[in-house]
């Protein structure tokens, strides 16, 4: 299957490490050129040195910044016009998880929260627009289980999540037919957070594969393990694509089967 990724531009928001560097790596071996943010200037240098070594210094584009800040999200868009003249695909990655109950969730823990999640949308998508119409583009959001399948020590992030699905959704509508409009439903994906809690097991006896194959027989996961970011990753990179060329407003679950709804 050819992904028609050759001559095209992503953008990868959150692209400086787990599911979003594993995209950029996977778009960049698809042919793309891509520009990526985050908001560690120092790992995003590091990072960016890494992929201009490997796939050379006019496939990559790297600038340091939060998707919260309005201005720097359009004078991102504003450095890619200038740069490849084009968008094709924008990744929407930026954003974690909150852990908290209603009872220990402060009124402004909920803003933020609502603030993180929604404008981390709202803000690349209204400054790229333009591009990806005249590309006849495609957005691709990286949300969470979460959105259809709460849990009640993630209540605001679960909230937060269905709220963002649900704009997803309207924007799949206002959009087409110029720019198609999907999302993946992350389940549980390897990452730094799951790394420090294996590195602070309380049985440091117990290895890596144990310690994993523990939890996910522990959060009921069918397959028996936690996601490679690469397999989250490959899922974008389809969605994104022209061979998904007739599907907008769905949403890919990535979670081994965790899902519970149907």
């Amino acid at each position: 299957m050819q992904l028609g990724y050759e001559d095209a531009v992503a953008v990868v928001t959150g692209g400086s490490s787990g599911i979003g560097l594993a995209t950029v790596r996977v778009l960049l071996r698809a042919g793309a050129r891509v520009a990526l943010c985050a908001r560690n200037a120092g790992r995003l240098d590091d990072v960016a040195n890494i992929l201009r070594r490997d796939h050379g210094d006019d496939k990559v584009m790297a600038k340091p910044f939060s998707v919260l800040d309005e201005g720097a999200v359009a004078t991102f868009a504003a450095d890619v016009q200038d740069r490849w003249g084009q968008c094709d695909l924008l990744v929407n990655n930026a954003g974690q998880g909150r852990q908290s109950t209603f009872a220990t969730t402060s009124n402004d823990d909920w803003r933020a929260e609502y603030e993180l999640k929604l404008f981390s949308q709202i803000y690349p998508i209204r400054a790229f627009e333009p591009m990806l119409r005249s590309a006849k583009g495609a957005i691709v959001a990286v949300n969470s289980l979460l959105a259809y399948q709460p849990e009640p020590h993630m209540v605001c992030t679960s909230s937060a999540r269905a709220g963002v699905q649900n704009m997803l959704k309207s924007l799949s509508v206002e959009l087409a037919p110029d720019v198609r409009v999907n999302s993946v439903l992350m389940g549980l994906i390897e990452s730094g957070q799951w790394t420090r809690r294996f590195a602070a097991r309380q049985d440091q006896s117990v290895s890596r594969a144990d310690w994993y194959g523990a939890l996910a027989q522990r959060k009921g996961i069918p397959l028996g393990r936690l996601g490679d970011p690469v397999e989250a990753a490959n899922a974008i990179a389809f969605l994104g694509s022209r061979a998904a060329s007739y599907i907008t407003g769905a949403q890919l679950d990535v979670s081994g089967g965790l899902n519970r709804h149907i």
